[in-house]
């Protein structure tokens, strides 16, 4: 298998903690990983993505993926890209998981293909965000 690029969008660490057990997850399979805390679009071209990320404030990207998504909205043909996301919100709100529910969108309509329905978690849930993206 090529390698699984983890790319994280993460404001505040929860994207950050549910990426780092899941990476450590796959390693145990072994699967080669790498986890993009300031991911890089260029170094992500022709690969395979597991996006986990949080929504911030009225349904928006972690500033630190805001330039991955900006290059994203400018490459016209994703179709060498498979991808699964992960996203981790708090369903009290009404943008609940827009952050992931809008990127996967985004990959869908450039052309990559989805290895896997999205799993969103909700923070409000009795299991950690890490165990349940674990299991």
């Amino acid at each position: 298998m090529q390698n699984l690029e983890i790319i994280v969008g993460s404001q505040m660490g929860s994207a950050e903690y549910v990426a780092e057990q899941v990476q450590q997850v796959l390693v145990d399979q072994g699967i080669d990983v790498t986890l993009h805390l300031q991911p890089e679009y260029n170094e992500l071209v022709h690969s395979t993505w597991l996006i986990v990320t949080s929504t911030y404030g009225a349904g928006d990207y972690p500033d630190n993926l805001l330039p991955f998504i900006e290059r994203l909205n400018d490459t016209a043909d994703l179709a060498a890209i498979q991808f699964a996301v992960i996203g981790i919100g708090d369903s009290s709100y009404d943008t609940f998981n827009f952050a992931a529910k809008n990127v996967e969108q985004l990959l869908l309509n450039k052309g990559a293909t989805q290895l896997l329905p999205a799993l969103y978690i909700n923070v409000l849930d009795e299991s950690l965000p890490e165990d349940t993206a674990e299991a």
